[in-house]
């Protein structure tokens, strides 16, 4: 059984940073292409990064370019989102995803098929 914890959230200052964490269990970490998503209240769920199951390869939106980092530990079976410079517009849940079997580096949503709960992130002004 596939399950994926994210932590990390928290309320900060515009301008500050976090690194949220995702530990995933029950399936194979290292043979998986994974991702970051947001959804902000109102809004549709957004793809921000995703990364290859070796970590070779990664891709981020351009909302967050040069300000978010996506990374993996396939020894912790962990995947990171470093955050920095974050704006109130950075404001979300923000979820990690596994992707289908044959799918990677897209953040079509309907292209991931196990979802953690999420972990909030709050940016104020």
């Amino acid at each position: 059984q596939v399950q994926l914890v994210e932590s990390g959230g928290s309320s900060v200052q515009a301008g500050g940073s976090l690194r949220l964490s995702c530990a995933a269990s029950g399936y194979s970490f290292s043979g998986s292409c994974m991702a970051w998503f947001r959804q902000a209240p109102g809004k549709e769920r957004e793809g921000v990064a995703t990364i290859n199951n070796s970590g070779g390869s990664t891709s981020v939106a351009d909302s967050v370019k040069g300000r978010f980092t996506i990374s993996r530990d396939n020894v912790k079976k962990i995947l990171y989102l470093q955050m920095s410079s974050l704006t109130p517009e950075d404001t979300a849940m923000y979820y990690c995803a596994v992707a289908r079997w044959g799918s990677c580096l897209t953040t079509r949503v309907s292209e991931y098929n196990s979802w953690g709960q999420g972990t909030q992130v709050t940016v104020s002004s």
